[in-house]
């Protein structure tokens, strides 16, 4: 949802090298850089890469309702994001569904303007979910605590 300042690439290059130990990698950003992160396919030194798919869904969609969260002036105290993605048992073994939870609390925070951010990021502004197969089903919940 954040709006690029005009003149910057919609290109984004990440970097992943093996580190030698079973299926770690560590990977960066290189355009823009960020800093690194371990990846494991056997989800030991860092989340496997389909965690990592989730967490990225997540990440993005949080970063979605925070910032909608603030156009609607209400702080947030806080915002969880759950997700649970059931895959298939043949291969390729990609996601068929998704659960996302957003559990959040906030000043003068409403069930309606909770539901109302969630829905515009998961159908609209996350580009994350927005490039997963239109297949997969996604379903949302939003809870207030």
């Amino acid at each position: 949802m954040t709006r690029r300042p005009t003149g910057v690439s919609n290109v984004r290059k990440v970097s992943m090298e093996w580190t030698g130990r079973g299926m770690e990698f560590a990977g960066c950003g290189v355009d823009p850089p960020s800093p690194s992160m371990v990846m494991d396919g056997a989800g030991e030194a860092g989340p496997s890469p389909m965690q990592a798919l989730l967490l990225a869904a997540a990440g993005c969609s949080g970063s979605d309702v925070v910032h909608i969260m603030g156009k609607m002036r209400i702080t947030l105290q806080r915002l969880t994001i759950d997700v649970q993605g059931v895959r298939r048992v043949e291969h390729p073994r990609r996601y068929v569904s998704m659960l996302m939870v957003f559990t959040m609390r906030g000043e003068g925070l409403t069930q309606e303007q909770a539901e109302r951010a969630v829905d515009l990021s998961v159908t609209k502004y996350c580009s994350v979910i927005q490039t997963l197969a239109p297949d997969v089903k996604l379903t949302h919940e939003v809870v207030l605590a």
